[in-house]
């Protein structure tokens, strides 16, 4: 499936790779059934008794903390017949109940119904079979909660490996802590999954596909090219386990402290009063980097952090081998000031919404992608080999994260054989 000869400077991707349900059985079984799958935020359980519901590689969940606060992630499923047990998307209760023949559980997942004598033997409540089935494996790193189907798989701070860095990057633009703000945005892209990936970390489509959007920012004072903290330090990393970033000086405002002249003077002591914050509490070299930089990176397999005008969270199960389920979150600081929130949520969906500018151009892009592999018997590969020959560190707009990508891809499909 992958074609790699670094003396040639090659690097090539069969095209079957997007279209072949076979694979994507595979996939099911050696990527989704046994890497770390992002469930949610803390942030969107805040509270004691807090739930919802989420479909995460393929099963129906829920995530949840019990009265004392522990979070928990149950499979959504009922012990007796199987019914779907919580049909509400999120919630705050006190137990669950299945509504087909009334057997309820504690937050905790256990069993909490109590039937009159000669229903069930004695023995039938032991050992937990008629509790809720937790997920195997259910772990955090700065409150994005992660769940994994595989009970020998590594520790989740072990799979995140150098991309703690950049998610610390995140999570420590405020004192107080971030949030997921709303309920997020769920659409369909008929793509293959693995489509979507590479586009999240390929800046080499940006001027070309989203023309129209920086255009705009011309047109309307929001596009500031200046050095800054430093606009030419263009680069990618690798990440390990398949994860990859590219980082890159900011062209647009950051509600974070990135003031654009779009936004009105009177936002610019705020955003200021931001910036000097972050330098003293992290010195000048990480505060810049926060305000002035903006990121996109991959958490193999499907999970994209895009800190850039706004914070997105963003996850894509396939649905088949040419449709892909999306869901996306916007991430902001908790007590934000009112105007701040405000252009960070104008930003998220101008760029990044699913009615954005952005966000249409890459659905297009992708599912042209995938109409053109009808001709995959005549033209079967594609080329992802762009900045290979080069010395020295990747740029941010070459495609070595993406071959970072497929490597780790490569490795699991084939750790059966």
């Amino acid at each position: 499936m992958i074609r790699e000869d670094r003396e040639r400077h090659l690097f090539r991707v069969a095209r079957q790779a997007f279209t072949d349900e076979a694979v994507l059985e595979a996939e099911r079984r050696q990527i989704f059934d046994r890497c770390w799958l992002y469930i949610g935020h803390g942030s969107e359980i805040a509270g004691n008794c807090d739930f919802l519901t989420r479909s995460v590689g393929g099963r129906e969940l829920i995530f949840n903390r019990d009265r004392g606060g522990a979070v928990h992630a149950f499979l959504n499923t009922c012990p007796h017949r199987g019914a779907t047990v919580v049909r509400e998307s999120k919630g705050n209760a006190l137990s669950f109940r299945c509504f087909y023949h009334g057997w309820s559980f504690n937050v905790n997942g256990r069993f909490a119904s109590r039937f009159e004598e000669g229903n069930y033997g004695k023995d039938h409540y032991d050992g937990g079979c008629a509790d809720l089935v937790q997920v195997p494996r259910l772990e955090s790193y700065r409150d994005f909660w992660f769940i994994n189907f595989d009970r020998n798989a590594v520790p989740l701070p072990d799979y995140l490996a150098q991309a703690k860095e950049f998610i610390d990057l995140v999570a420590d633009q405020a004192e107080a802590g971030m949030e997921i703000i709303g309920s997020g945005q769920q659409y369909i892209i008929k793509a293959n999954w693995k489509l979507l990936a590479e586009n999240s970390v390929d800046a080499f489509h940006g001027l070309p596909t989203h023309s129209t959007y920086f255009d705009y920012l011309q047109n309307v004072g929001s596009l500031r090219m200046g050095k800054g903290f430093d606009a030419s330090a263009n680069r990618m990393t690798d990440l390990g386990n398949g994860h990859a970033v590219i980082e890159y000086g900011s062209p647009w405002g950051r509600p974070i402290a990135r003031w654009v002249p779009a936004w009105g003077e009177e936002t610019r002591d705020v955003v200021q009063r931001l910036r000097q914050g972050l330098i003293r509490r992290f010195g000048e070299v990480r505060g810049l980097r926060m305000a002035e930089t903006s990121r996109n990176m991959i958490i193999f397999p499907n999970l994209v952090i895009n800190d850039i005008m706004a914070i997105t969270v963003r996850t894509f199960y396939p649905e088949a081998a040419d449709r892909m389920a999306v869901s996306a979150w916007a991430l902001g600081p908790c007590g934000e000031d009112a105007a701040l929130r405000k252009l960070r949520l104008f930003n998220f969906l101008e760029f990044l919404g699913p009615g954005g500018f952005a966000t249409p151009d890459d659905q297009e892009a992708l599912e042209n992608c995938q109409r053109g592999y009808r001709n995959m018997r005549e033209a079967g590969w594609n080329d992802i080999s762009k900045g290979m020959p080069r010395a020295g560190a990747p740029r941010n707009d070459d495609e070595e994260q993406m071959r970072c990508f497929w490597r780790e891809w490569r490795r699991r499909m084939t750790a059966a054989a």
